[in-house]
């Protein structure tokens, strides 16, 4: 997923699926807590990729298992958007990150996530410099 997309929340708190990430989010997909670079935002994953990481902390043992991880659980949400594309986040999910009205969705790669418009100014501006860039880069294999 690619891309960074506009959006506001409409007076019932949905937001509609940005057409270019729709066949890529497909019928259903999951929204959690999430965080980039120490500022919160929301988490969207595909069904696959969701089932993946229940897969992988159902592997680890209960005792390791901390306590944030498990919020990422305890916090999500499956979304189905209705016709029109639009979907409900959840007001805990919502208040977490900030959204009141304002938002960024960016594509991720794998994911997507969910931003205040606010929020994801200040992620961009302190972000957004050549070096940073360039150390992103090289982290992936550039």
């Amino acid at each position: 997923m690619i891309g960074k997309y506009s959006a506001k929340l409409d007076d019932k708190n949905r937001l509609i699926v940005p057409s270019k990430l729709r066949a890529e989010l497909g019928d259903n997909f999951f929204v959690t807590l999430g965080v980039n670079c120490g500022r919160r935002c929301l988490t969207v994953y595909t069904a696959a990729d969701w089932q993946v990481l229940q897969s992988n902390y159902n592997a680890i043992p209960i005792s390791q298992r901390g306590a944030a991880t498990s919020l990422i659980f305890m916090n999500a949400t499956e979304c189905i958007p209705d016709k029109q594309f639009r979907f409900m986040p959840t007001q805990n999910l919502l208040d977490y990150a900030g959204i009141t009205r304002d938002v960024i969705i960016v594509g991720r790669a794998g994911q997507a996530e969910i931003w205040a418009a606010d929020e994801f100014a200040a992620f961009e501006a302190e972000n957004l410099t050549p070096e940073k860039l360039l150390a992103s880069l090289e982290a992936i294999g550039l």
